[in-house]
């Protein structure tokens, strides 16, 4: 099944499983009228198509000790490989980085962290300037609050 071989009924299983990936095959079953074994079939295949890439728990902030969420527009000091080879490879290893976007506009990249502390996120800033001469500048954001994450609207002073 490749990307443009899915139908409505595909669609609307990903956009149930976006909501709550926990759904079993007899309850996506139920909501769009298939068997279990049909849903199951087809949930498998949209895997293996790559149109479903995890399933994972959206953690709250107190939950995974990240109360503090900040925003960081990276410019490379450089448009060379090596640059953005040395981001990426700090991104990689670096577990408070929860999304990273290469971007057009001022900013060649967008960073998404959750830290404990505005110490912590000092921290990483500095070990992002320090990326052996790979960035130029740094923008940061904290975020007051948080509205709507993966889709979904959050509770009142979420």
């Amino acid at each position: 099944m490749g990307h443009a071989a899915i139908d409505d009924l595909d669609r609307r299983l990903l956009a149930l499983l976006r909501e709550d990936g926990r759904l079993t095959n007899q309850e996506l079953a139920e909501l769009v009228g298939l068997s279990p074994s049909q849903c199951s079939r087809r949930r498998i295949a949209l895997e293996q198509a790559g149109l479903i890439l995890s399933y994972q728990a959206h953690l709250s902030p107190e939950a995974d000790g990240s109360s503090l969420l900040g925003l960081i527009e990276v410019r490379l000091a450089r448009h060379a490989p090596d640059a953005a080879e040395a981001l990426v490879r700090y991104v990689a290893q670096e577990p408070a980085i929860r999304d990273a976007f290469k971007v057009t506009g001022d900013h060649d990249f967008l960073i998404k962290v959750g830290v404990a502390s505005l110490a912590e996120l000092n921290d990483l800033l500095g070990r992002l300037s320090a990326l052996g001469g790979a960035v130029a500048h740094l923008r940061t954001a904290v975020v007051l609050e948080r509205i709507k994450e993966n889709g979904r609207m959050l509770p009142v002073g979420g």
